[in-house]
């Protein structure tokens, strides 16, 4: 997707339809998971929309949709269990991926929800940053 498709940040509420990502060549990373989710599932298998942080290591490549929350699917592979795939950075698995929220319809994944009270002009914004640290093995 990242050779055929721009990838946009939107702060629009929903997402787009896979054939609206199609004829536009664009969209954000949740469009993308959507297009890959009814891509994969027309080739009968199961797919779920994932909501979550990508950990961006400081000596990583730059990845799309960091600093904010970011969407991905997993597929459901005989022999492998559920299998994330980031269409919007190409990525297959990785551990840089931190689920929130998943569900077999992105409606019903909503990484933030609330209401706002407050003088009209004002303006809200929202950064992320995601710290890992690895915990050392249990031992028994």
């Amino acid at each position: 997707m990242r050779r055929e498709f721009d990838y946009e940040r939107r702060s629009e509420k929903g997402v787009q339809t896979p054939a609206e990502t199609l004829r536009r060549g664009r969209g954000s990373c949740r469009d993308f998971a959507l297009l890959m989710m009814e891509a994969v599932r027309s080739l009968g298998l199961a797919a779920r929309f994932v909501s979550g942080y990508i950990f961006m290591p400081e000596a990583g490549p730059a990845l799309n949709g960091g600093g904010s929350t970011h969407a991905w699917l997993q597929v459901y592979l005989p022999g492998a269990g559920w299998v994330d795939f980031d269409p919007t950075n190409e990525i297959v698995g990785n551990r840089n991926l931190i689920r929130v929220a998943m569900a077999w319809d992105p409606r019903q994944v909503l990484p933030l929800w609330g209401t706002y009270f407050g003088p009209l002009g004002a303006s809200l914004g929202m950064t992320v940053e995601v710290a890992v640290s690895e915990e050392p093995p249990l031992v028994r």
